[in-house]
């Protein structure tokens, strides 16, 4: 196994159109020398052989990708399985386009409302995220969307899991938000941008290192921001493993400088 300095996970979204099993893809995570995953639900698995899986393995679940809508109707349920298997950080991964605000009193009201929600999982010793995509870096009553939403909550009950490629999409300086929110963001998704006009067909992302990001900037940003771990994701890869195996590469070369 590879040796690093680095807490490193994958977003086992990056894996999901593998026709390997779950045990399949969890041994070639744990073969890259990866110590966590980030889960999506349940999996199609009962928390005890989720579980089990992960333990054969060696694999922690450092967060897992739960929407707003789940989360809101079966808070209890997602409680349960996920203190099952290990995991205490909730993640509300995506908005779709109906619950998307339009102004910057509408974002705050949402980040109200998953701070009521996140007081009651705090309640459970558990911590709920909100990850972004690019809307959320759009400009709104002199403010980024996500800066809104974030100062809609306390911050011991809403954080924020900052994607940093799509911070940089979205057209906005991922180090200046990192700082802003320093101390609000323990985990990060790193992955990569492939330079214009290139890597279409994986939705113009790259493997971590094999991109245009400024890891030996981001990277200690990151961690001064508060990140505990660096969950590696690419939303279309050619090759999955070989993505998941490239980023580790980089990851662990650039270790030193965190």
């Amino acid at each position: 196994m590879t040796t690093h300095a680095l807490p490193l996970a994958v977003q086992l979204y990056s894996l999901r159109n593998l026709p390997h099993t779950l045990d399949e893809q969890l041994a070639a995570v744990a073969a890259a020398g990866y110590r966590g995953v980030e889960t999506i639900g349940d999996h199609g698995l009962s928390a005890p052989a989720l579980a089990e899986l992960l333990a054969k393995h060696h694999l922690q679940a450092v967060s897992t990708h739960v929407s707003l809508q789940k989360l809101e109707a079966e808070m209890d349920a997602v409680v349960a399985f996920n203190q099952a298997i290990g995991n205490h950080v909730i993640t509300v991964p995506y908005l779709p386009v109906e619950l998307r605000p339009a102004d910057g009193a509408g974002w705050q009201e949402l980040g109200a409302r998953l701070g009521a929600l996140g007081e009651r999982l705090a309640a459970a010793g558990m911590r709920l995220l909100y990850h972004n995509h690019d809307f959320e870096l759009a400009w709104v009553d002199g403010d980024y969307a996500i800066d809104w939403l974030l100062s809609g909550a306390d911050p011991a009950h809403l954080q924020w899991e900052p994607d940093l490629a799509w911070i940089v999409r979205g057209q906005a300086d991922p180090v200046q938000l990192l700082q802003r929110h320093s101390g609000r963001c323990p985990r990060v998704h790193v992955k990569d941008l492939a330079p214009a006009g290139q890597g279409e067909d994986e939705k113009g992302f790259a493997d971590v290192g094999f991109g245009t990001l400024d890891w030996a900037t981001l990277l200690p940003a990151a961690k001064a921001a508060g990140a505990e771990w660096y969950i590696v994701e690419h939303d279309l890869p050619r090759d999955p493993i070989r993505t998941i195996q490239r980023s580790m590469e980089t990851l662990t070369r650039l270790a030193a400088l965190v």
